[in-house]
């Protein structure tokens, strides 16, 4: 909410990328940005993807900067959580002229 206050909407993805990763430092999280997630078919590993931000090791957060979430977004954040069995994470728009954000959860989630 901090980041989209300070900055409102119309910037690149980038820019809040940037600046959520101050804001989450600020706040004490441990993160790692662009994390690298390699991708596995049948226990063969076949390309890779970045989440946005892995906070504590265990929740992915993706981010984008357009006029209004699509479902593909929504199917690319749910993605992550299967592939690596997280049981959840967030997706956060900084797009449209109110954050747009959606908590997530792992319906195959195994502990």
């Amino acid at each position: 909410m901090e980041v989209h206050c300070i900055l409102k909407n119309g910037f690149q993805e980038v820019i809040y990328q940037r600046a959520l990763e101050k804001e989450m430092q600020l706040q004490g999280l441990k993160i790692k940005r662009e994390f690298e997630m390699p991708i596995f078919y049948k226990g063969e590993k076949v390309g890779g993807r970045r989440v946005d931000f892995l906070v504590d090791g265990i929740i992915p957060v993706e981010i984008k900067a357009v006029a209004k979430l699509e479902d593909v977004h929504l199917a690319q954040a749910v993605n992550y959580l299967e592939a690596y069995n997280l049981e959840i994470g967030m997706l956060l728009n900084f797009g449209s002229k109110s954050l747009e954000f959606r908590r997530l959860i792992n319906p195959k989630y195994k502990s």
